[in-house]
């Protein structure tokens, strides 16, 4: 769009031009009404604006962009928005005046002239906008023929948003579409290793022409029962996921010895993967309890200690835990290959896997997202921080005492 000169057209020509361009180029339309309002302030005199929007879900008018701009800033901004002018348009989509039954207040603040425009696209309510001008005069109609031109262009911008929010959320739809897709192609790869496993090996056993030896035989009894504790594994983390996702996984909460737990989990992981290597450190020592539910805090570490082995194997892992008062700051550190930095706001997603490794390490995309659920329910929060080429760390925050009010909202919260 070439600019025209402001030298060969009026000032109020200007004005509008400007408008329109900041409304055609804004994709933030709160961030357009911010700069565009002291524009509007040279075309229209008025104090308070303020633009409405229905919510076509729970069919109220909530006020979405508010401004005091006159005199007296702070008391206007007490006096009204014209939230009953509003409701009035929204049942007829017209646009209307109001102006004082009391001439003779002595206050300004009084004697409120009200514009009131419908926001709408074609015939489709959109909201309105209220333009208020304290103590007078009354808008002209050159006044209100201006008004409904910024009502137009509020109108895009509001319409542009709502767009944009449509189009997020299809594309959100898509993205998660994609990821059960997926999702199943590698479920269906993860069930069909191990019982592939399983039973081809329970077939060589049970084979009536081949004896085998003593330690062949433990051998394969030894892979079968790896291989049943990955699936077991593989179907709990698939059933967690299911019950976390509709709020029913039971939560018993009790105290708690963090160290404790956290050993216990070092211990049972070193069983079935001997070359695992974790260090804990904890301050003080020994530590206070907290209030948790130990088993699924265990699942927790267990995830996470099943990450660093498959996708850092080798590296030490240490775990940190440090007390407060209130909280508790655990951090579970690799070092390992580490995560690109543009993963790591999906980390946590539901079916999430780093495309550059998933080819190359069974996984399901759950033990992550179990992890953050948990942990929410235990009204903490979970992050993690990586550098490539030098490692993970996952870093958690536990209160040390729950709200049992808040229990129940936060075990139904999504992430």
């Amino acid at each position: 769009m070439t600019e025209p000169e402001p030298t060969t057209i009026s000032p109020d020509a200007w004005h509008l031009y400007e408008i329109s361009r900041i409304v055609t180029q804004s994709s933030d339309w709160n961030h357009a009404l911010d700069q565009i309002v002291p524009l509007i302030r040279t075309l229209i005199i008025f104090d308070n604006l303020a633009v409405y929007l229905a919510d076509p879900i729970h069919q109220n008018l909530d006020v979405m962009y508010a401004r005091a701009v006159g005199r007296g800033r702070s008391a206007e901004a007490d006096i009204t928005w014209g939230e009953e002018l509003a409701t009035y348009i929204m049942d007829h989509p017209e646009t209307t005046v109001r102006e004082p039954e009391n001439d003779s207040a002595r206050s300004r603040l009084e004697r409120p002239f009200q514009l009131g425009i419908p926001l709408c696209i074609g015939k489709r309510p959109l909201g309105a906008v209220i333009f208020i001008r304290f103590g007078g005069p009354p808008f002209s109609p050159r006044y209100i023929q201006l008004a409904e031109f910024i009502a137009q262009q509020i109108s895009l911008l509001v319409e542009r948003q709502n767009l944009q929010r449509a189009y997020d959320l299809l594309e959100a739809q898509s993205q998660e579409a994609r990821l059960q897709e997926d999702f199943i192609s590698t479920i269906t790869h993860e069930l069909r290793t191990p019982l592939g496993f399983i039973k081809g090996y329970t077939t060589t056993l049970l084979r009536s022409d081949t004896t085998w030896d003593q330690p062949t035989q433990q051998e394969f009894l030894k892979i079968i029962d790896q291989e049943t504790d990955r699936l077991q594994e593989l179907i709990e983390n698939l059933l967690d996921s299911a019950r976390l996702q509709s709020g029913t996984l039971r939560m018993e909460f009790q105290a708690v010895r963090l160290d404790t737990l956290v050993r216990s989990v070092i211990e049972r992981t070193r069983l079935h993967h001997p070359e695992f290597n974790a260090q804990l450190e904890c301050t003080p020592s020994p530590l206070p309890t907290l209030q948790g539910d130990p088993k699924r805090l265990a699942q927790v570490f267990e995830n996470l200690f099943s990450n660093a082995i498959k996708y850092a194997p080798g590296s030490e892992v240490w775990v940190k835990i440090n007390f407060n008062d209130r909280e508790a700051f655990i951090t579970v550190e690799d070092h390992g290959p580490g995560i690109p930095n543009r993963f790591l706001p999906h980390l946590f997603e539901r079916f999430f896997r780093n495309p550059e490794v998933a080819p190359s390490v069974h996984g399901s995309g759950l033990g992550l997202f179990i992890c953050k659920k948990i942990i929410l329910a235990h009204q903490g929060n979970i992050h993690a921080t990586s550098i490539v080429g030098q490692g993970t760390t996952f870093h958690i925050t536990l209160p040390r005492a729950l709200d049992r009010g808040n229990l129940e909202s936060v075990l139904r919260e999504e992430p």
